[in-house]
């Protein structure tokens, strides 16, 4: 059986030994590296399944290695790992494509639930989107691509925003709770992974403006609409 490989980046070489040999011993392959200026060639040449990246990285930033990432494959799942605690660097790490966020100093078990879970999400995914489009309003949503097409231009989606806009198209007129989105696409509805959503809803209804047919409506206290019309 093929070992799920992950991309370990963290400066601090005693923690980064810990959580390595824990991966391992758990059947992971881990790639690590302590310089975030060299992570992005690393990953070209490792292909990874998962990357786990430390935002506060010598010479390059977890954020931005993340979105460097980004440019290169939407659908790799990204945890971020920091002793930040404000909510903006959260939701700045969400904006950039991060999948899920841990605090140091976190227990192994919490980590390893997290990376099981986010790879849990992307094969159903890829197992469910099994190739086929959608018809929304004036656009046309290439569910195996992950692309929404307009007009006038094709918009590359990202894993987590192409799972977010099948959900609503699937549940399209239809109340969805909050925490149902949660706990499916992220696997528990915490303060953090709601705020995530917040900023992908948001994306989202930014995609989505040229059709004033196709609106995201808020439910107060419960949830969401999509209406399409």
């Amino acid at each position: 059986m093929t070992k799920v490989k992950v991309l370990y980046v963290e400066d601090e070489l005693f923690l980064g030994k810990i959580v390595r040999e824990s991966l391992e011993s758990r059947g992971f392959e881990v790639i690590m590296e302590d310089d975030g200026a060299k992570v992005l060639d690393l990953f070209k040449k490792t292909n990874p399944d998962i990357c786990v990246l430390d935002v506060m990285l010598p010479n390059k930033d977890g954020f931005t290695i993340a979105d460097e990432i980004r440019e290169l494959d939407e659908e790799i799942p990204i945890i971020f790992l920091t002793a930040k605690t404000q909510t903006e660097d959260v939701v700045k790490g969400f904006s950039l494509g991060g999948n899920d966020y841990v605090r140091k100093p976190f227990s192994m078990e919490e980590l390893i639930v997290r990376i099981q879970n986010l790879l849990r999400n992307k094969s159903e995914s890829n197992t469910k989107i099994n190739g086929g489009t959608a018809a929304i309003g004036k656009y046309t949503f290439h569910l195996n691509r992950q692309v929404l097409a307009g007009e006038k231009e094709e918009r590359k989606l990202s894993f987590r925003e192409s799972e977010l806009l099948k959900l609503l198209y699937e549940n399209r007129d239809k109340i969805i709770d909050r925490k149902d989105i949660l706990n499916l696409l992220w696997g528990n509805d915490s303060f953090f992974n709601s705020r995530n959503l917040d900023v992908y809803i948001t994306k989202l209804r930014s995609y989505l403006k040229e059709d004033t047919s196709l609106e995201i409506i808020t439910i107060k206290g419960i949830g969401y609409r999509f209406v399409t019309g």
